[in-house]
């Protein structure tokens, strides 16, 4: 067809001894330039650049080469192109930035780019990267964070392009087979004249094609014209002879074909409205014929012909350029010295497991009053800094560590941590806190059972994160508490009312564990776990909003060994059975 298919959709392939290497144009601008090139067949090579500017990929992409290496590539038929991603520098309020990255070099698959950054982020290749993010969905959006708003975004891109498939080169190489099938590299201006001249074979064959149709179609009508001017005299021939075909022949001096054609036709055909019909089906065709002799014997008839057809392909399927094309400045002098930032901030989680953090420490009082989604709200925050490293802990035994520098900022409502982690929907979030390399933590399931374990063993590298907890069947996590430095005893309650306190030397450290039995229970488990110094009593927080805290100095009635019942809670302990 008129389609120009090896440019517009380009080609590509490996062969014996030589190669094919062609990148997809633009319709349009493909077809501009043949509709210059009919007019001119002798046009300069380099006046091709007035419409094909270069390469057009359906990806789009930045084009960054200069308009003499563009020429230059198509006058010799060889060269590449140097294609970028598209990315912006989109701005934040409080003067962060990110890069987003919106289109895709062309034959770079996003999830390979990913992973190339990603290692980067993990090898520490690229230490004013933090984080690569994914938010796609129909359109491409890979969202670049650095690792502090103080990094040079042109340092960061530049140092991308150089890393990774951000910045591609795509080979050139129009090397094809001419009208007698010998290969050869030609200019982007001899493909086209090569097309251009097929296309006016095409044309001819087509016409002189239609034209043998034609005949063939005047020979049939000529013959039931004969017919109708006749018709008592065929129908009679019909009805009468054995044999009619020849008898009609003979008589009205008819070819075979029109003999047989008049043989085959229906009774319902034999109308006056039928017979003129035929006589202007006749006139078109008689027309149509003349003009298609024509247009074989005038090659500008021809010219005119097939710009004309162009023109309409152009119309229907041309469509506007996908590919920039944008100078690249001189390459810069990478710096790799940057500075990371440590970063106060204010993470927050809410009840629906969106995590978002806050430049800054924010006053905990004034969280209730931030945005959130209908029907959230807030469930923990606490003060951080960009170079902690968080604990979340699930109710089914696991722990995932996320990064302090790498939490959503607090735009909108955040995103939801599943996000970060593989965490299935039917999980819930239990406690996440700052891990501390020297801390300790007091973990504890809802079948009772316990035990101490360290911040540094608690950390995981992957989103799959870590098996801490193993749980018997039916059981949960629930409880997840900091252990003070100077804390020698533990307090727990059950879900019955009865409190115990035991020695915290009593509980075993374990990396990974089911732990030992805190509390004997009859009915219910465990509602709530705390170590504390015995010394300074234990404290809870009354209810209401006053926000007082009532202290028992004297726990000498609680007190026993681990796993015993307890007894019921001082007066005044709350009725939520939580100590804080």
């Amino acid at each position: 067809g008129l389609f120009p298919n090896l440019l517009a959709n380009g080609a590509s392939g490996i062969a014996v001894g030589m190669a094919t290497s062609i990148p997809p144009h633009n319709l349009r601008e493909l077809i501009d330039a043949a509709m210059h090139l009919i007019d001119d067949p002798k046009a300069d090579d380099r006046t091709m650049m007035q419409w094909v500017q270069g390469p057009d990929f359906p990806t789009g992409g930045v084009l960054v080469d200069d308009k003499d290496t563009i020429a230059r590539a198509y006058v010799s038929g060889r060269g590449s192109f140097r294609l970028r991603a598209k990315v912006e520098v989109e701005r934040e309020k409080g003067g962060g930035w990110h890069l987003l990255v919106t289109e895709m070099p062309y034959g770079v698959p996003k999830a390979k780019l990913i992973e190339q950054i990603a290692g980067l982020i993990a090898e520490k290749k690229l230490p004013i990267l933090a984080d690569v993010k994914d938010e796609s969905d129909e359109a491409v959006r890979m969202v670049l964070e650095p690792r502090a708003r103080t990094v040079d975004p042109d340092l960061l891109l530049e140092s991308l392009y150089r890393l990774t498939d951000l910045e591609v080169r795509f080979p050139l190489n129009l090397n094809v087979l001419d009208a007698t099938r010998t290969p050869g590299v030609m200019s982007l201006k001899e493909v086209l004249l090569a097309w251009l001249s097929f296309q006016v074979e095409v044309l001819l064959n087509r016409s002189r094609t239609r034209i043998g149709k034609i005949d063939d179609r005047l020979e049939l009508l000529e013959g039931f014209l004969k017919a109708y001017l006749n018709l008592d005299r065929v129908i009679a021939i019909i009805r009468d002879e054995d044999e009619p075909k020849p008898v009609l022949i003979a008589e009205f001096t008819l070819t075979d074909r029109q003999a047989e054609a008049i043989l085959n036709m229906r009774l319902r055909s034999l109308r006056r409205l039928e017979e003129m019909e035929i006589g202007k089906e006749r006139a078109a065709l008689v027309k149509e014929r003349e003009e298609l002799a024509r247009l074989i014997e005038s090659p500008a008839r021809q010219r005119t012909r097939l710009k004309r057809d162009l023109a309409a392909v152009r119309d229907k399927f041309g469509d506007d350029r996908r590919t920039r094309i944008e100078e690249a400045g001189a390459a810069r002098e990478i710096d790799w010295s940057a500075m990371i930032e440590k970063e106060p901030i204010t993470v927050i989680l809410s009840q629906r497991g969106w995590i978002r953090a806050m430049k800054g420490h924010l006053a905990l009082e004034q969280v209730a009053d931030l945005k959130w989604r209908e029907g959230d709200g807030p469930f923990l925050h606490f003060h951080a800094q960009t170079t902690d490293r968080l604990a979340l802990f699930a109710s089914n035994g696991r722990v995932y560590t996320l990064a302090g520098d790498k939490l959503p900022s607090a735009r909108g409502f955040g995103e939801p941590v599943r996000l970060f982690i593989d965490l299935a929907a039917e999980v819930e979030i239990v406690q996440l806190l700052i891990v501390r390399p020297d801390g300790k933590l007091l973990v504890a399931s809802s079948d009772g059972r316990g035990f101490v374990t360290s911040g540094e063993g608690i950390l995981a590298e992957t989103r799959k994160g870590k098996q801490v907890v193993n749980l018997r069947p039916g059981a949960s996590v629930t409880i997840v508490r900091p252990v003070p430095e100077a804390a020698d005893a533990v307090a727990v309650i059950g879900e019955n009312r009865k409190m115990l306190v035991f020695p915290l030397a009593e509980l075993p450290e374990l990396g990974r564990g089911q732990g030992v039995t805190l509390q004997r229970y009859r009915d219910g488990g465990l509602a709530d776990a705390i170590a504390f110094q015995l010394a300074d009593g234990l404290s809870w927080t009354l209810g209401g909003d006053s926000g007082r805290t009532r202290t028992e100095a004297d726990l000498t009635p609680w007190r026993a060994a681990r796993g015993a019942a307890g007894r019921m809670p001082p007066i005044g302990f709350p009725r939520s059975n939580r100590f804080a």
